[in-house]
């Protein structure tokens, strides 16, 4: 079986990973997270730079923690969009360059899809049909999935402005609380009463698209709520209550999906998947509806590398042919399939 090298550098992750039929031998990551932080969120410029500096080191740890050299890989795979254009750049350029020193394929993966493959490198292969719930910085989609190396993925409902974790950050800023913002959210509801403050569902009423999602307004409620606040900012409070009212509304729409599209199977991933709260609605709601939830451990649900050489390692196993090394980056290419054409007009996401 081939030996798999997948390159992640979407955003502020620089991912490697080293799959081989299904199974993560190795991995590395690095993060400019700290040099944004200041800024309130992702500077592109900044996260290229740091790509630049620290792919080839994160190549070799990768490559030391599988116990394998580098000379042993068969195929590269490399996020070629969506993502930060220049952070995107600097992955596509390596990627083609480990192709074509080590003479071995090359493919060019859509990063959302390494979301969905990560889940198989710890719970096995995707059924023949499942709804996937990708929760992230930039992205909330509904999809149904077939087989993510062969079939067209189709989109039940997307984000109509702000995707969660976006959210999740605009929000953070309003209450003070650190970058990146899901996870400080997190850890402050841990203290509030996520029914202290009913903030709205959004498009979640008899008219509403039921897959369609929409974060801006909900940012918008929290901002005019601390605006009219008086006294002591209650911000474990604001933070539960908010979130709650996230995680009602993916798990509500994810489970109406399974429940509409008969399948048993709900695929949960992206950053957002790691949020406490998120997950243990998802889970129960899951539960009542006889539907199995599937979600990565959260060190896999934000990005890395080993996404995107599960990617490699399905198309691969697949038998679909290589991306040629003329490739171009795709930043607002929307997931219709796993490997992203050579050429074509882009496709906001």
């Amino acid at each position: 079986m081939a030996l798999v090298l997948g390159i992640e550098t979407s955003c502020d992750e620089t991912g490697v990973g080293l799959v081989r039929d299904g199974v993560l031998l190795g991995d590395a990551l690095a993060s400019s997270m700290d040099e944004h932080a200041r800024f309130g969120g992702v500077v592109p410029e900044i996260a290229a730079r740091a790509h630049l500096e620290a792919l080839p080191s994160m190549v070799r740890h990768a490559v030391d923690h599988a116990g394998v050299r580098l000379a042993d890989v068969d195929v590269v795979a490399v996020t070629a969009g969506p993502g930060l254009a220049s952070a995107v750049q600097v992955g596509l350029a390596a990627g083609k360059a480990y192709a074509l020193s080590l003479g071995v394929p090359l493919y060019g993966v859509h990063h959302l899809a390494g979301h969905a493959a990560v889940d198989t490198l710890e719970h096995g292969p995707l059924p023949e049909r499942c709804v996937a719930l990708i929760v992230s910085g930039g992205h909330t989609s509904l999809l149904l999935l077939g087989d993510l190396a062969r079939d067209p993925v189709v989109h039940l409902g997307d984000t109509l402005d702000d995707a969660a974790g976006e959210a999740f950050d605009k929000v953070a800023r309003l209450l003070g609380l650190p970058y990146p913002g899901g996870p400080a959210i997190d850890r402050a509801a841990l203290d509030g009463d996520p029914e202290a403050i009913a903030f709205p569902r959004p498009l979640t009423g008899a008219r509403d698209d039921p897959y369609a999602f929409s974060f801006s307004g909900l940012k918008t409620a929290v901002a005019r709520w601390v605006e009219r606040h008086t006294g002591p900012l209650p911000v474990a409070d604001v933070a539960a209550s908010f979130q709650e009212a996230v995680a009602d509304t993916l798990s509500r729409k994810a489970v109406a999906a399974g429940r509409q599209y008969a399948c048993d199977t709900l695929l949960m991933v992206g950053g957002v998947a790691a949020n406490s709260r998120v997950r243990s609605l998802t889970a129960q709601r899951c539960a009542a509806a006889d539907i199995r939830l599937r979600v990565p451990t959260p060190r896999l649900c934000t990005d890395n590398g080993a996404m995107i050489a599960a990617v490699g390692d399905l198309l691969a196993r697949a038998g679909r042919p290589p991306s040629p090394l003329d490739l171009a980056m795709h930043p607002t290419l929307t997931l219709t399939s796993a490997l992203i054409p050579p050429a074509g007009p882009e496709r906001s996401p």
